[in-house]
């Protein structure tokens, strides 16, 4: 029993590591680009693969505290790249 608790315990960090590193890639990304992850290119389809899933599980209230935070933070440095039509 205590090593399968010992597993999840590990694997539970790991993957709070690999949501961090993805979400500071992703924000680099957006602050460098002034932009989301594109789906027509493929050298970014990982970024937005990741964005996509976040997006899911945000709506079926699956993130929780501060993954939940930190991801709507940058949903919304992602919008506020958007440019609005000066014409309409």
């Amino acid at each position: 029993m205590k090593q399968e608790e010992n597993k999840q315990v590990e694997r539970s960090g790991i993957r709070e590591l690999q949501w961090s590193r993805k979400y500071n890639m992703v924000w680099k990304f957006v602050e460098q680009n002034h932009r989301g992850p594109s789906r027509h290119r493929i050298e970014e389809h990982n970024m937005l693969n990741w964005m996509k899933f976040n997006r899911k599980m945000l709506k079926v209230d699956k993130l929780q505290g501060e993954k939940r935070e930190k991801f709507q933070k940058l949903v919304d440095l992602i919008h506020s790249f958007h440019r609005v039509n000066q014409y309409a």
